[in-house]
């Protein structure tokens, strides 16, 4: 197995990768504590692929009766996603933002005022009192170019998350990303108390950003990746142009999913991408910029 790997980034940043693990690890505070931080989450970091290997087969398994799981971070994955155990969900749906809070525990110390664990666009936060973060929503990957990089991106939105806020993860979902999702929304970005909550809840509501149509191309998951947790279930692999009124009609269905998670607090707030058109726990869209509202 390839060993893990890490890259001090020019603006201060960390770059730690292994396996499917790409995180990114912004921080301000004491560069004393700052320091001992980052070195105690790269120790942790080198040992969390093995462990989770260790479980996959469990990993991999419909979540439902009790949990036969042993390790921090799957059962973490485990308990984001027992919400959602009445329809097919396995801990996988969590995994990348239980990563990053698993990471975040070593920066939630004195003299760091804030830090943010990304891990593939699954964010886990930290802030000390009177701090916040400002996030940009990037709605559709088909968008993105190499280009960009070089000359900066244009986000569709932005979000301000203050320290009196409960919300402490971001997570994203979508047809267009790197996981497989049963819907058609481009993506679904969720704001929650955890990231590994963010995560799942995103997955779940992307699913449900559905509609039935000829057109949209849905392959068995286990025909794209052989090892895939989603076996032989119907992923979404091509969305053609849709008329207007069925994209709202998906988006509509994604929405009263996210609504509902609302009520039940498990989740903050939840903007929805499809096609160019956009609806939120909150409101709904058609143009960009969005500003999300803080969740308090």
């Amino acid at each position: 197995m390839m060993q893990a790997q890490r890259t001090f980034l020019p603006d201060g940043r960390w770059h730690f990768q292994h396996g499917p693990m790409d995180i990114i690890i912004g921080a301000a505070g004491d560069a004393v504590a700052l320091e001992n931080a980052h070195a105690q989450a790269w120790e942790r970091f080198k040992n969390i692929l093995q462990e989770l290997v260790q479980e996959l087969p469990l990993l991999r398994a419909p979540v439902q009766g009790a949990c036969l799981i042993q390790g921090p971070i799957a059962q973490r994955m485990w308990l984001a996603c027992r919400p959602y155990q009445h329809s097919f969900i396995t801990p996988m749906a969590a995994v990348a933002g239980s990563v990053a809070q698993e990471l975040l525990q070593f920066y939630q110390l004195g003299g760091i005022q804030r830090v943010w664990i990304n891990n593939g666009g699954d964010i886990a936060l930290h802030m000390a009192a009177s701090q916040s973060v400002r996030i940009g929503l990037y709605a559709n990957l088909k968008k993105f170019d190499s280009q960009q990089l070089q000359h900066g991106i244009a986000v569709d939105g932005q979000f301000e998350i203050c320290s009196d806020s409960a919300v402490r993860g971001v997570a994203t979902s979508g047809w267009r990303g790197r996981s497989f999702s049963l819907g058609i929304a481009d993506s679904v970005t969720v704001l929650a108390s955890t990231a590994a909550e963010a995560d799942a809840a995103a997955t779940v509501i992307a699913n449900a950003v559905n509609i039935e149509d000829a057109r949209i191309v849905k392959r068995p998951a286990c025909d794209i990746k052989d090892d895939s947790d989603l076996g032989a279930t119907l992923v979404t692999v091509d969305v053609p142009r849709l008329e207007a009124e069925l994209v709202q009609q998906a988006l509509a269905a994604g929405l009263a999913c996210a609504v509902a998670l609302r009520a039940q607090e498990l989740i903050c707030s939840a903007v929805l991408v499809c096609q160019n058109q956009y609806m939120t726990t909150d409101t709904a869209v058609e143009t960009t910029p969005i500003e999300l509202a803080n969740c308090a």
